[in-house]
């Protein structure tokens, strides 16, 4: 089945529809619908006659969320603060450790700031700026399984996390049931199986053959979109560098995918992915634009060296990213962020 091809068939628009809803579920909504599937007397039919098998993702691996219970917050504010791994939120979560940061900032949330930093062994400043930063970011997510037809969701569903195991980046799930592998179907014990059905058994089957065959879509989509953001953005995941992420445009992964570009923005739209240091962020700040990580560094420039003209900003933008940018447009990208010349700024 095709999906990208644009047909004016009521088949093919459904067809567009269906894909469209699977792509925009959480993680929470999807795993209901697999389980709602998969508990269908048909699918076991269609399992133990191996018309269909489940086979494992290959380089897939699994784990637990750190914010389990919480969710990421789609109003959130200060999500720039989560990609920096070597920032100031990253080493206090290290610091503190996982086991004391569940037990401090996510189960017990009558605990007072003192009492946090008594026991992470940290000071009362430290406690309360991660206290502010999950109260600021997170939310329980109480919110995540509610049905799509609802209420916009509230929080950003997680979908893995990135591990950095040997320098090297990879892919750990959160949900199991979801990612314990891809659906295959072996035609000839399909057509083998639907000719010995009576022709409603036969019509059930292949609808669930079909709504397999969706599912997978979505999975395949996102798992080859995840691969597709850790060979991109490698070096950050690595680094924990902000100003080492690539350019990357949402059109240009969607063709890669073969997936049109509304349906990919649909999946995109309320997903999230736990970085290695252990923050989350959604999936679009991993397709910055150019002009966006020119920005970012412009702002980095002038934080550091307040007195630099845009002369000289020009010259450290070439140093030290190979970034080519005239006076005038340092210029223009200063009034953007809200950023005075040198005099003003001294």
């Amino acid at each position: 089945m095709k999906f990208r091809t644009a047909t004016s068939s009521r088949t093919g628009v459904q067809a567009g529809m269906k894909l469209a809803r699977l792509m925009e579920m959480s993680e929470g909504d999807f795993e209901s619908r697999v389980r709602e599937l998969e508990g269908d007397p048909v699918f076991r039919r269609l399992l133990d006659t191996r018309v269909i098998a489940v086979q494992p993702y290959d380089s897939a691996g699994f784990a637990a969320r750190r914010f389990g219970g919480w969710g990421l917050r789609t109003s959130g504010d200060g999500l720039s603060s989560v990609l920096d791994g070597q920032g100031e939120m990253a080493k206090l979560l290290h610091k503190v450790g996982q086991e004391r940061f569940e037990e401090c900032f996510l189960r017990d949330e009558a605990m007072t700031d003192a009492e946090r930093a008594r026991l992470c062994k940290i000071p009362r400043e430290e406690a309360a700026k991660l206290r502010e930063m999950v109260n600021r970011l997170y939310i329980q997510a109480e919110f995540d399984g509610a049905s799509s037809e609802a209420a916009p969701p509230k929080v950003y569903s997680a979908v893995a996390g990135i591990m950095v195991e040997d320098g090297r980046a990879a892919l750990a799930f959160f949900n199991r049931e979801i990612w314990k592998g891809r659906y295959r179907v072996d035609e000839h014990k399909r057509r083998q199986l639907l000719d010995a059905m009576s022709a409603a058994e036969a019509k059930r089957a292949d609808r669930i053959l079909r709504d397999l065959e969706f599912l997978d879509r979505r999975k395949t989509t996102l798992y080859r979109l995840l691969e597709v953001l850790i060979e991109a953005q490698a070096r950050f995941f690595v680094s924990g560098d902000p100003d080492q992420r690539e350019p990357l445009t949402q059109r240009a992964v969607s063709e890669k995918l073969d997936v049109l570009p509304s349906v990919f923005n649909r999946l995109i739209s309320n997903k999230s992915i736990e970085l290695p240091w252990g923050l989350e962020t959604p999936l679009r700040t991993l397709f910055p634009s150019r002009k966006s990580l020119l920005l970012d560094r412009l702002h980095e420039l002038i934080r550091e060296t307040p007195s630099a003209t845009d002369d000289e900003l020009s010259k450290l933008l070439a140093r030290m990213y190979a970034a080519k940018l005239s006076c005038r447009s340092i210029a223009q990208y200063r009034a953007e962020l809200g950023l005075g010349t040198s005099r003003t700024r001294r």
